[in-house]
C-alpha cells in the first residue's frame, strides 16, 4: 500500500499482519487491517483474492456501503467521483486508489468478486479500515505564559512512525519522529509556527501565533487545485501583520529564472507568460487576497504564493503557497473485458477540484450527465463521444469515435483583433458509404434548424469557407468586428444524416490602454497596461506610444508598461499595439503630471536705468500644473510682504526703493522663490543742478568778457595816454552803448534772468566782469 500527494510521491510499505478469510478455496488477503492518512493526500488498499479452479472472475470492486439494488462500486459511487481508480497488478491481486482524501472517507473498505455465471460471489472480510486525519494536521500550544510546548497532532496515529517537519514563519526549523517539538519555545509576538509529514510537505498545518491571538502570517484557503485547461481559477489567502503593510503581490517561484534578483520575487502581472490573464479580485485591505487567472494552459501548472511587504520586512515568501495543476480532458476507451464490454471514461491528469458534474456528447449532441463514465451498452464504434464539465460546456474533449462521425477543431476558444482576419480551423470524417449534401457554419438557430451564415444579412463578404467534401472544413472571417464574438458550429449533411460540432468560441477584442494613475505629482511612478478582452497567444512584444509616436526603446515583452519618477515631460497621450498588429493601436489616454512651481524668474520694465521719480513694473513668470494661483512680492531684508499679483508696479520711485526684489510663487503641489533681481535708483540731473542747462550760456558770456578786455587794454595804448598829461580824457567803454547791449541776455530772453547785467563801475576804468546770480538747489 502506498500514500501519496500531488507533487511527491511517498510509498509506506506496511508489514502488517495480513488477513486472509476464505473457505472451499475462496479468499481475500488483506495488505492491511487498518491505516489513518492525512486528510488530502492519497491512499492505495492493496488486496490479494484466490477462488477454485474451474471458475473464471469476471466482476472485481470495492465498496463500503449498499443500496436499494445492493452493493455499490466505489467507481459508480457519486461521492467519489473522480477520485477513484481500480488497477489490477498482477494475476489475482487488486489496488484501489483514493485520492484528494476528505474526512467522509472515513469507512471500511472491502473487496468483492464474482465468476461468469454470477452466481458465486465472495467479498472479503473484515476489510480495511482507513481513517482520514479530521482538518489534516493542527498545531497544538501549551504550557505557561513564557515557555509553550508544540505538538503536532491528528485525530488519528498516522501509520508507520512518519517524521515531523517543523516551520518557524514559514522556514524549515526542525526534523523529528516525535511529534512534540523537542524544545519549549519562548517566542516573541511575530513568530508563527506550522508543521508537516515528510513526504507531505504540501499539506502544512495553519499556522499558529505562540504568542497572543496575532502575529504575521499566510494562510492559504486550498493547498492543492486542479483545474481545466481554458478555464479560470481563483487561488485566496488570508494573512495578517503587526506592521503597516506597505505593499502586496502574488508570484509563482517557478518563474524565478525571469526576475531581475532571483532572491527577490516579482508581480505575477509583470510575468509575460501570464500577459492579459491575472488581476486580483477581492480586498486585500481586510486581510483577504484573491488573485484570477484565466485562460489556464498547463505551463501555469505551479505554486503559487502571496508576500506583504513592511518598513522592516518581507512576510510569506517562505511559507507554502498553492499549487495548481492544469489538465485537459480525454476520454479514455477501456479494452474490452472478459465479458466483452468497454468503458468510456473522461479523465484527467488531477483530481478535478470542488466534485464536478461530467457531460457527456454523441455527435455533438448532449446524451448523459453525472457521470464520468460511460459503458459499453451506452455507446456504439459507429458514433464519436466527448466529454466536458458542467459549467465548462465550451471546453470539451477531443472527440473519439472508430467508424464515426466527427467533427474536430484546431482550437476550441480563439480570441481575435477587432479588424484582423481569423481562420477557424476544422476536420470531419464520416462513413465512407454516406454522400455529403451540404457543409456549411452557423451561429443561431431558426426554429428547429441552423442559420447559414453565408445567408445571414451582414455575413456577405465578410466570412469564406476554405474547405472541402473531404475532410478540411476550416471558415475565415475577415475584418473581424465586436460583434463577431460568438460559438461558431460546423454543420454536415449527408445522404443518410447529419452532425453538428461542438461550438467554437470566438472572442474580437480591440486593443485597451489601462493608465494608473491617470494623473499624478511629479517624481511618482504610472503603470500603463496593454490589455485585450481575451488572451492573444502567442504576444511577444507590446509597443508604446506618445502622442502617436512610439517612444523610444520602449518595446517589451510584458504587457506592462512603467513610467519611472514622470516630470511635466511625461504629460501626453499613451497608447499601445501588439506585435504583427501595430496598425491596431488602442486608443490614447492622456496623463496629466501636476508638479509645484518651477523655473520661476522675475523680469524689469523698462529694462534701462531706472531714473529717481519715474516708475517701473517687476512681473513674476514661474511654469506650474495647476497654474500658479498665489504670487507674492518681497524686498530683501524686509519681513513683511510688499505686494500680491503677478505684477508689482512702483510709481514715483526713489531712492529709498533701492534694492533686491524678488517674487514668491505657489499652487496647491508646492512653492518656489525667484532669484532676486536688484534695483538701483539714479538721482535726476535736473532735480539736482538747476543750473546746468545754461552752462552754455555762461560760458559764450565769460569769453565775451575777456575779449571786451583786450579791447579796451590795446586801444589806451595806440591812443598814448600819458600819466602826467593830467587833463587827458580817460577813455572808458560804455557798457550801456550798443556795442555791449547785444551781451545783455536779459534784452535777449527773459529765461536767463538769473544772470548779472553787464555795467560800467563809476569807480574803475575797467568794465565790470560779468557775474551770475546762483541759485540754491531744491
Amino acid at each position: 500500500m502506498a500514500l501519496r500527494t500531488a507533487g511527491s510521491v511517498l510509498v509506506v510499505f506496511l508489514w502488517s499482519v495480513a488477513v486472509v478469510l476464505g473457505q472451499d478455496g475462496w479468499s481475500v488477503k488483506y495488505t492491511t487491517q487498518s491505516i489513518c492518512v492525512l486528510k488530502g493526500s492519497t491512499v492505495e488498499l492493496t488486496c490479494s483474492y484466490t477462488y477454485p479452479s474451474g471458475y473464471t472472475v469476471t466482476t472485481t470492486f470495492w465498496f463500503t456501503k449498499y443500496n436499494a439494488v445492493g452493493l455499490v462500486s466505489l467507481s459508480d459511487d457519486p461521492d467519489y467521483k473522480g477520485r477513484v481508480t481500480y488497477r489490477k497488478d498482477k494475476e489475482n491481486e487488486h489496488t484501489l486508489t483514493i485520492t484528494d482524501l476528505r474526512e467522509s472517507d472515513s469507512a471500511t473498505y472491502k473487496f468483492r468478486f464474482t465468476d461468469q455465471t454470477g452466481k458465486w460471489r465472495y467479498t472479503g472480510e473484515p476489510g480495511v479500515t482507513l481513517s482520514v486525519t479530521e482538518s489534516g494536521l493542527q498545531v497544538k500550544v501549551t504550557g505557561g505564559h513564557q515557555d509553550k510546548t508544540l505538538t503536532c497532532s491528528t485525530t488519528c496515529t498516522l501509520t508507520d512512525n512518519p517524521t515531523y517537519i517543523w516551520y518557524k514563519n514559514g522556514q524549515h526549523l526542525d526534523e523529528s519522529t516525535s511529534p512534540q517539538y523537542k524544545d519549549p519555545v519562548s517566542s516573541n509576538y511575530e513568530d508563527s509556527y506550522s508543521c508537516a509529514v515528510k513526504g507531505h510537505e504540501d499539506l502544512h498545518s495553519p499556522a499558529v501565533c505562540v504568542q497572543g491571538q496575532d502575529c504575521n502570517r499566510v494562510s492559504y484557503t486550498k493547498r492543492t487545485i486542479c483545474a481545466l485547461k481554458g478555464s479560470s481559477v481563483n487561488i485566496s489567502c488570508t494573512y495578517f501583520s503587526l506592521y503597516n503593510i506597505t505593499s502586496s503581490l502574488w508570484f509563482s517561484p517557478k518563474q524565478s529564472d525571469s526576475w531581475r534578483d532571483e532572491l527577490i520575487p516579482e508581480d505575477l502581472t509583470t510575468d509575460p507568460g501570464y500577459a492579459g490573464r491575472v488581476e486580483f479580485v477581492g480586498e486585500k485591505e481586510r486581510g483577504q487576497s484573491t488573485v484570477r487567472i484565466t485562460d489556464l494552459r498547463e505551463e501555469d501548472s505551479a505554486e503559487y504564493k502571496f508576500i506583504f511587504n513592511t518598513q522592516t520586512s518581507r512576510w510569506g515568501h517562505s511559507f507554502p503557497g498553492t499549487t495548481l495543476t492544469v489538465t485537459d480532458l480525454r476520454v479514455k476507451v477501456t479494452p474490452a473485458t472478459e465479458a466483452g464490454k468497454r468503458t468510456l471514461t473522461c479523465i484527467t491528469t488531477c483530481t478535478l477540484t470542488d466534485n464536478p458534474t461530467y457531460i457527456w456528447y454523441q455527435n455533438g449532441h448532449k446524451v448523459k450527465e453525472d457521470t464520468s463514465r460511460l459503458d459499453s451498452d451506452s455507446f456504439s464504434d459507429a458514433d464519436s463521444y466527448s466529454c466536458a464539465v458542467k459549467g465548462h460546456e465550451d471546453l470539451l474533449s477531443p472527440a473519439v469515435c472508430q467508424k464515426c462521425w466527427s467533427v474536430t477543431y484546431t482550437h476550441q476558444s480563439i480570441c481575435a483583433l477587432k479588424g484582423t482576419t481569423v481562420d477557424i480551423s476544422c476536420s470531419y470524417t464520416y462513413p465512407s458509404y454516406h454522400e455529403i449534401k451540404k457543409a456549411f457554419w452557423f451561429t443561431k438557430w431558426s426554429g428547429r434548424d441552423p442559420e447559414d451564415l453565408s445567408s445571414v444579412p451582414g455575413y456577405e463578404g465578410h466570412i469564406e469557407y476554405l474547405g472541402d467534401k473531404e475532410s478540411d472544413c476550416t471558415l475565415r472571417i475577415t475584418d473581424l468586428r465586436l460583434s463577431d464574438s460568438a460559438g461558431y458550429r460546423f454543420r454536415l449533411i449527408t445522404s443518410g444524416e447529419m452532425v453538428a460540432g461542438s461550438p467554437v468560441s470566438l472572442t474580437v477584442s480591440d486593443v485597451v490602454l489601462e493608465m494608473d494613475p491617470t494623473s499624478v505629482s511629479d517624481r511618482e511612478n504610472v503603470t500603463l497596461r496593454c490589455r485585450t478582452n481575451c488572451t492573444l497567444d502567442p504576444i511577444t512584444v507590446y509597443s508604446w506610444y506618445k502622442n502617436g509616436q512610439p517612444i523610444p526603446n520602449s518595446n517589451t515583452s510584458s504587457p506592462v508598461y512603467i513610467l519611472f519618477s514622470v516630470s511635466s515631460e511625461d504629460t501626453g497621450r499613451y497608447s499601445c499595439s501588439v506585435e504583427g498588429h501595430e496598425d491596431l493601436p488602442s486608443a490614447e489616454e492622456p496623463l496629466t503630471v501636476t508638479y509645484g512651481p518651477k523655473n520661476t524668474s522675475v523680469s524689469v520694465s523698462p529694462s534701462g536705468g531706472i531714473v529717481e521719480g519715474s516708475s517701473v513694473t517687476l512681473t513674476c513668470s514661474s511654469d506650474a500644473n495647476p497654474p500658479v494661483d498665489i504670487y507674492t512680492w518681497y524686498k530683501k531684508n524686509v519681513t513683511s510682504p510688499k505686494a500680491s499679483g503677478q505684477s508689482y508696479s512702483i510709481t514715483n520711485i526713489s531712492s529709498e526703493d533701492r534694492g533686491e526684489y524678488y517674487c514668491e510663487a505657489s499652487n496647491i503641489k508646492g512653492t518656489e522663490t525667484s532669484i532676486p533681481v536688484h534695483i538701483n535708483v539714479m538721482l535726476n540731473p535736473a532735480a539736482v543742478f538747476p543750473w546746468v542747462p545754461v552752462m552754455g550760456v555762461g560760458a559764450v558770456l565769460t569769453a565775451g568778457a575777456l575779449l571786451l578786455t583786450i579791447y579796451c587794454t590795446l586801444k589806451r595804448r595806440y591812443t598814448g595816454e600819458s600819466d602826467a598829461t593830467t587833463d587827458t580824457q580817460s577813455v572808458h567803454p560804455d557798457c550801456n552803448s550798443d556795442t555791449y547791449t547785444g551781451l545783455n541776455m536779459r534784452t535777449m530772453s527773459p529765461d536767463y534772468d538769473s544772470l548779472a547785467s553787464v555795467h560800467s563801475d563809476p569807480n574803475s576804468n575797467k568794465c565790470t566782469s560779468l557775474k551770475k546770480n546762483t541759485r540754491s538747489p531744491e
